[in-house]
């Protein structure tokens, strides 16, 4: 059963706010919630708010679906639907303002994830499957208004079975990795690997693309303790077969496996990875068994798996993107079966489920991607 949240009188104040991409048939939305200090969520007046281009109304996996500014005054969000990406204003009270002149093009089609850092933003384009076009990463400026600009020379093609799943900068924005999750090639399990030049540009690092460690490299993240250490999710191992993948990565974009990489899980289809603030510990989402694993990071950036731990509704959600709070105490993941948020209390690696949870989006919505501020 989904928590009423709009019904639910708040224990305080505001402590922060979620934004989930909605990608709703039609026009696209943006869910907006106030987060309050013990982790329940009460959706803000006026949400959800238009996106101003379409999302397809249908299930799509990717991470990094909607991202937040450097600056943290704008919220940057995928309209798969209509092949754009579309920026909006964070107002004071946490609601959301289309900037003039959004959407913009994503320079290719069906556009799946972002990537922010300062004022620079890619976005990778799944592509057109029947076709086999349309496939790449393509970069953007950001400037203090909030307009795109595309960047020229910063479009990457990649073949059509590529199936990028997500797109994403180091902490310190000199390197980009891009994940391609493949078919059932596994010569297409790959992950791409870019020095970003001071013009913002991409360069390939010697040897890109590396292969994979395991079958549909997924989900993946940066240690924030360490700018180096990547972490990837390997989704289609089979049943029971899920894993993360643990890699340095050097300043001139070559990647290398982390001890006795990949880390076994024992789950089904590893999708979601997300890192507590402080690097201690790592988080991935369970879409095929419906659960959450969580890891050690070693100091040596090796894993040791910890515990997994289920969500209230048992097997009948289907959980994808997750995000921490800005404090870490919490952990929100979208759910695009109940179309719904289910939230976690965190403590070192231990989750326990938020009494409210989940916390239902609006009707019509088919989520695939979540940011906190």
């Amino acid at each position: 059963m989904l928590g009423a949240s709009a019904s639910v009188a708040s224990a305080s104040e505001a402590t922060g706010r979620v934004y989930v991409n909605d990608n709703t048939a039609g026009e696209n939305t943006v869910a907006a919630f106030d987060r309050h200090s013990d982790g329940s969520l009460t959706p803000l007046p006026g949400s959800p708010f238009a996106a101003g281009g379409r999302g397809t109304g249908t299930i799509i996996g990717s991470q990094g679906a909607i991202q937040v500014s450097g600056d943290g005054r704008y919220v940057i969000a995928v309209d798969a639907g209509s092949n754009q990406i579309s920026v909006l204003r964070i107002r004071h009270d946490g609601s959301l303002a289309l900037v003039q002149g959004s959407p913009v093009g994503s320079g290719g089609i069906e556009p799946i994830s972002v990537a922010v850092h300062a004022n620079l933003v890619y976005v990778a384009n799944e592509g057109d499957k029947a076709t086999g076009t349309g496939s790449g990463y393509t970069g953007f400026r950001l400037n203090p208004g909030g307009h795109l600009t595309p960047l020229s020379g910063a479009t990457v093609s990649l073949p059509g079975t590529a199936n990028p799943g997500d797109i994403l900068f180091n902490p310190t924005g000199t390197n980009l990795i891009g994940v391609e999750v493949g078919t059932t090639d596994p010569s297409t399990f790959r992950i791409d690997s870019f020095v970003v030049g001071g013009d913002g540009r991409l360069t390939a690092a010697a040897g890109s693309p590396y292969p994979a460690q395991g079958a549909g490299p997924f989900g993946s993240e940066f240690s924030p303790a360490d700018p180096s250490h990547l972490y990837v999710s390997n989704a289609h191992g089979g049943a029971s077969n899920g894993s993360v993948s643990a890699f340095h990565v050097a300043s001139n974009g070559t990647v290398t496996s982390i001890g006795a990489s990949p880390f076994a899980d024992g789950q089904t289809a590893p999708c979601w990875v997300e890192i507590s603030h402080d690097g201690a510990y790592l988080f991935t989402v369970n879409t095929g068994s419906t659960n959450i694993s969580s890891y050690r990071i070693q100091p040596d950036g090796s894993l040791s798996y910890v515990t997994t731990t289920g969500f209230k509704s048992g097997g009948s959600v289907r959980p994808f993107d997750a995000r921490l709070d800005r404090s870490g105490a919490d952990i929100y993941i979208v759910d695009a079966a109940l179309n719904a948020v289910s939230a976690f209390a965190v403590s070192g690696g231990s989750l326990t489920e938020l009494p409210g949870s989940p916390f239902a989006l609006p009707a019509g919505a088919t989520p695939f991607g979540i940011v906190t501020i």
